[in-house]
C-alpha cells in the first residue's frame, strides 16, 4: 500500500513520463523539420515544411528546458524536505532550512529572469545562478547521488542534462547569428537526448531499488554488499 511519502515520490517520474518525455519528442521532431527546411531553402528546392516550423521548434525547446529544470527541482524537493522533517532540522539547524528555501526561491526566480533576459551578459548571469542553485540543492543531505557509480547515476546524468538545457536556453538568440552556434546547439542537444535516454534507464532502476515508506526501517537493516537480510 502506498503512503503519502510514496505518492509524493512518484510525482517526479509521473511528470517525467507524461510531460517531459513528450516534450522531448516534440522538440526533436521540430528540430529535424527545421533543419530539413533550412537545407531546402539553401539548395533552392521545394518543400512542404511550413516556415513556422522554426518558431514552433523554439517554443517547444523553451518549454522543454524549463520543464527539465522544474522536474529536477521537484525530484530534489522530496528527499531534501523529507530529511529535514525526519531529523527535525528546524530545531537543530534553522539556518539550513532557511538556506534551502531561499535557494529554491532564487533558482526559480533566476530561471524566470533567464527567459526574460535580452543581453548576453544577463542571460549568462541568470543561467549561472540557475545552475548554481541546482547544484547547491543537489548537494543537500538526503539526496541520493550514487557517487560510487557516478557514471550511471540518475542524479549526475540528470544534472548534466539540466545544465545543457540551461545553456541551450541562454544561448538561443546566438543560434540565429552564426553557423557555429547552430552546430554547437545541435551537438549539445544531441548529447542531451542521449542523457534523457539514460534517465529513463537509471530512473527505472532507482525505482526498483527504493522500498516503500513503511518498508524502509526493515530494508535498510540489510547487508547490501553481501545481499543478505
Amino acid at each position: 500500500m502506498l503512503d503519502a511519502p510514496d505518492i509524493l515520490r512518484l510525482l517526479h517520474p509521473f511528470l517525467a513520463v507524461t510531460w517531459v518525455m513528450p516534450l522531448i519528442g516534440v522538440a526533436v521532431y521540430f528540430a529535424i523539420q527545421t533543419r530539413q527546411r533550412r537545407l531546402a531553402v539553401v539548395n533552392k528546392t521545394k518543400t512542404t515544411i511550413p516556415p513556422v516550423v522554426g518558431k514552433e521548434h523554439v517554443g517547444g525547446g523553451q518549454w522543454l528546458s524549463g520543464s527539465v529544470v522544474g522536474l529536477v527541482l521537484l525530484g530534489l524537493a522530496h528527499p531534501i524536505f523529507k530529511t529535514i522533517a525526519r531529523e527535525n532540522v528546524w530545531a537543530s539547524d534553522p539556518f539550513r532550512v532557511i538556506f534551502v528555501v531561499v535557494v529554491y526561491a532564487l533558482t526559480f526566480a533566476s530561471l524566470a529572469f533567464l527567459y526574460k533576459s535580452r543581453t548576453p551578459l544577463w542571460r549568462g548571469v541568470m543561467a549561472t545562478l540557475t545552475g548554481t542553485g541546482l547544484w547547491l540543492l543537489g548537494m543537500q543531505p538526503g539526496v541520493w547521488r550514487r557517487g560510487f557509480e557516478w557514471y550511471v547515476s540518475h542524479f549526475y546524468l540528470g544534472m548534466a542534462a539540466a545544465m545543457l538545457m540551461i545553456f541551450a536556453l541562454a544561448t538561443l538568440p546566438e543560434v540565429y547569428k552564426a553557423k557555429r552556434w547552430r552546430i554547437a546547439h545541435a551537438a549539445i542537444n544531441t548529447v542531451a537526448v542521449l542523457l534523457f535516454i539514460s534517465q529513463g534507464i537509471t530512473g527505472v532502476r532507482d525505482l526498483l531499488e527504493i522500498p516503500l515508506h513503511w518498508q524502509e526501517p526493515f530494508v535498510f537493516q540489510c547487508d547490501f554488499e553481501n545481499r543478505t537480510c
